[in-house]
């Protein structure tokens, strides 16, 4: 594979608008408002030095981490089991199995502890299931014991995400605000995510209790955002401006490729299924850097921490297919400016799934090689911490 890959910027002409996107260098320095089109491949390989230790392994696609009081975590496995990293060590019995649907790429998803954990002991789940009846993606919450070893089902909290085989997004993320975020997928039927009614193809935003913030963009809405395909990661630049990542078509309309990487505003329309590469249309969101090439993008972190002092600020990205993780750097002027992005960990842990900075400082990554697409071997998947 070449070092170096040739990105260019494509002029789109759409019915309802146009844009003009000019070269750039596959480094990325762009002016205001262009959108990148990487045209082969992902990018430069990065020069940033860094070690990788394994934290766990023995896992079963271990799709989401959340982070508790005193730097314990709890990891979901898609199959249906939450697990216990405590003291840095991953105990062998699960705190709690959870009922799911058996489809390509729901189950047991992604996963957040309540911001006063400390005190109620309160997580909850994103979970594929058909314990309610026909199946469904929904978000249950559940309390830990005192010591850790147990969970207890409470209550779910927003249920009706439409599921499919396919596009089931399935992050769940405190935000800065208190309030309980959701990526859902589009569940195969790409005009839903243009709907605030449905809740697919959207980042949702909740109350605690699973109620619609009357603050929402979008009046009697959990709608935060609309217009996305499979969301699983995003960022808060600040309170009100997002990083997030989504996955480009897989032949719908004719399209394929094009995974992609936006600045988004609460109520902002990120274009799915309407707008593709570095497209324009009035009203909906031209991503700041998008890849020919099937990625897909995994979670998503903005790195906070001071050991990797050259990554501060940047996006980190795990990657599905491509199996490599993609740091992108924007503009100090123009947080929507890509002004760098390029690869790491290329082909060398395959499929990385979730992107978390935790509470240490160091950035940790999990693989999915288990997930039926990927090489799953004698160490099953790994939980991975990137210092130096």
């Amino acid at each position: 594979m070449r070092a170096s890959r040739r990105v260019v910027l494509s002029l789109v002409v759409l019915a309802l608008s146009a844009s003009a996107c000019r070269k750039s260098q596959s480094q990325g320095t762009a002016a205001p408002q262009e959108c990148i089109l990487v045209e082969e491949g992902w990018g430069t390989d990065g020069t940033v030095p860094f070690d990788v230790e394994v934290v766990a392994e023995g896992l079963e696609v271990p799709w989401g981490i959340a982070w508790l009081p005193g730097g314990d975590a709890l990891v979901t496995e898609r199959p249906g089991r939450v697990r216990l990293l405590k003291g840095g060590v991953l105990q062998p019995t699960p705190v709690a199995t959870v009922r799911i649907t058996s489809t390509a790429e729901g189950g047991l998803l992604g996963i957040a502890a309540h911001p006063d954990f400390a005190s109620n002991r309160q997580f909850y789940l994103y979970v594929t299931t058909d314990a309610g009846g026909p199946d469904e993606n929904r978000i249950e919450r559940w309390t830990l014991s005192e010591d850790r070893t147990q969970a207890t089902f409470d209550r779910v909290i927003f249920g009706g995400i439409p599921s499919a085989t396919y596009h089931d997004g399935g992050r769940l993320r405190f935000g800065p605000d208190g309030m309980l975020y959701a990526g859902t997928g589009d569940a195969r039927e790409p005009d839903r995510s243009q709907d605030v009614k449905d809740s697919a193809g959207k980042l949702l935003r909740l109350t605690p209790e699973g109620q619609v913030p009357q603050d929402n963009p979008f009046p009697n809405s959990p709608a935060y955002l609309t217009g996305l395909r499979n969301l699983q990661g995003w960022d808060w630049k600040d309170a009100n401006t997002l990083y997030v990542t989504d996955h480009g078509p897989s032949g719908e309309t004719m399209r394929r490729g094009h995974d992609e990487v936006s600045l988004a505003r609460p109520g902002a329309n990120l274009g799915w299924p309407g707008i593709y590469a570095c497209e324009l249309r009035e009203g909906q969101v031209t991503p700041s850097l998008t890849f020919s090439d099937a990625m897909p993008p995994g979670g998503a972190a903005l790195y906070t921490g001071s050991a990797i002092s050259e990554w501060r600020g940047s996006l980190l990205i795990g990657t599905l297919g491509s199996r490599h993780l993609h740091r992108v750097e924007f503009a100090s002027d123009n947080p929507a400016r890509v002004v760098r992005h390029e690869v790491y960990l290329r082909n060398t842990y395959g499929r990385l799934r979730e992107v978390t900075m935790g509470p240490d400082g160091h950035l940790y990554v999990t693989t999915s090689n288990c997930d039926g697409r990927g090489n799953c071997g004698p160490r099953k998947d790994l939980i991975l911490r990137l210092k130096r």
